[in-house]
């Protein structure tokens, strides 16, 4: 009797939606860890800058680190991230603003190979190719 092989890497979906009550904080917050940061390029500053300063979205972005989330976590390497911000409009009440509802229908391979089971009441969505 042979055990299938458990892959070690996982991917850790969060999806966020934060309130903004002070953009100038925000920026400046941005524009503060920019100036520390010995790692950003001459030649990227400026232009980090113009876009923290304009954007809070972007700012927000720039502070947001995934690396600093999972950095002191056990046992775990973070290998990639990505990550993005974007203004949106926001209605809690609207039914379609359900936690993860962009993954049950979109963001696997629409494949005939796609599952869905329930276990502990909970349904889980996934790929089984």
């Amino acid at each position: 009797m042979s055990t299938p092989e458990t892959s070690r890497f996982v991917r850790l979906r969060v999806d966020l939606v934060l309130e903004i009550d002070d953009e100038a904080a925000v920026t400046g917050a941005a524009r503060r860890r920019l100036a520390e940061d010995g790692e950003v390029a001459p030649e990227d500053r400026a232009r980090t800058e113009s876009a923290v300063t304009e954007d809070t979205a972007e700012a927000l972005a720039y502070l947001v680190d995934p690396f600093v989330l999972v950095g002191e976590v056990p046992g775990v390497e973070l290998h990639q991230a990505s990550w993005s911000s974007e203004r949106i409009e926001y209605d809690p009440a609207s039914p379609g603003w359900e936690l993860g509802e962009d993954d049950v229908d979109g963001d696997y391979d629409d494949d005939e190979d796609d599952e869905s089971r329930e276990v502990d009441g909970a349904e889980y969505r996934g790929y089984s190719g």
